[in-house]
Parts: structure tokens; C-alpha cells; sequence
């Protein structure tokens, strides 16, 4: 099957969130500990407005993954750094679509001017760690159970890579 990455509209607005909040619901992978309603879109794309974002679609146009990069923080001396989120539908995993959405985010940040990604993930999602370690992510921080969900306290593991 071939796959493409596209822009990131409001007509994906159920495809993302759907695929969001089977993360929600079913893991500690996305932190909110109820399902978002689909106007919870608007804020993904305020988050990321004037960053990189995209969408993974199979070629029959349904979407399988998005990602987004956002501001770390919105003062302009942490204007080269962005945090990075990414989902990918769960019968889509161990495609290598993480790693081709992921390259297409780093390629336009690069472009952007961000030199620096970081990505939050908790302590329970050691599938993501590995992810983020095989793709040339390092830990560089742990906040010690400051997350909990379903009852569970988490870390959340900070990782860093320099563009």
C-alpha cells in the first residue's frame, strides 16, 4: 500500500480526533483521561498554527496518522525549539508511517529554523521511548510521577533531538 503525507485541514477534523482518542481511551500514550469531542481539533490546530503538521494518508485518502509540531515555549529565545506530537492508527503501527511523518516534520522544522525537538511521553509508553531512541531522540529529562491516569501515577520522560 502506498501512503502520502498531507496537509493538515479542518476536514480531518473526526479522522484525527478519532484516532486521538482511541490513544485516550486505550492507552497512556495521549495524557487526557477521557475521550476529547471533535471541537477539541480547533485547539490542535491553534497549537500548531504556523509550525509543521501533517496528515498520513493511505491511497484511497483515508487518514491513518497526523503529527504536529508546536511552540515549546512562545518566548521568541525558544522560538528554534518545538515539541512534537504524533499518532498513527493503530493497525497502521510498525508500517515505518512514525518514521516517514516524523522525517517529513523534521525536514520542514529544519526549514523553519527549529534545531531542537523535544517530545514528552510517559514512563508507561515504553513502545514510544524505543520509537523516539531508534529515531535519534536522547532523554535529557524525568519528572517523577507528575502524570496520573486511570488510577496509575506516570513520569513523564522528556527526549530531545538536535536537528
Amino acid at each position: 500500500m502506498e501512503y502520502s503525507i498531507d496537509s493538515m485541514s479542518n476536514d480531518d477534523r473526526e479522522s484525527i480526533m478519532d484516532i486521538f482518542n482511541y490513544y485516550v481511551e486505550n492507552t497512556f500514550a495521549a495524557y487526557p483521561e477521557n475521550k476529547l469531542p471533535y471541537q477539541e481539533f480547533d485547539m490542535f490546530l491553534k497549537m500548531s498554527d504556523g509550525f509543521p503538521r501533517g496528515t498520513i494518508k493511505d491511497e484511497n485518502g483515508k487518514i491513518v496518522g497526523f503529527g504536529m509540531l508546536r511552540s515549546h515555549n512562545p518566548m521568541p529565545t525558544f522560538s528554534h525549539t518545538a515539541e512534537v506530537t504524533y499518532f498513527v492508527h493503530p493497525d497502521y503501527t510498525g508500517k515505518g508511517l512514525g518514521r516517514m511523518l516524523l522525517g517529513s516534520l523534521e525536514k520542514d522544522a529544519v526549514k523553519k529554523g527549529i534545531t531542537n525537538i523535544l517530545a514528552s511521553i510517559s514512563s508507561k509508553n515504553s513502545s514510544s521511548i524505543k520509537f523516539h531512541e531508534k529515531n535519534g531522540f536522547t532523554e535529557c529529562g524525568r519528572f517523577r510521577k507528575v502524570g496520573r491516569k486511570k488510577g496509575q501515577k506516570f513520569d513523564t520522560v522528556w527526549m530531545q533531538k538536535m536537528l
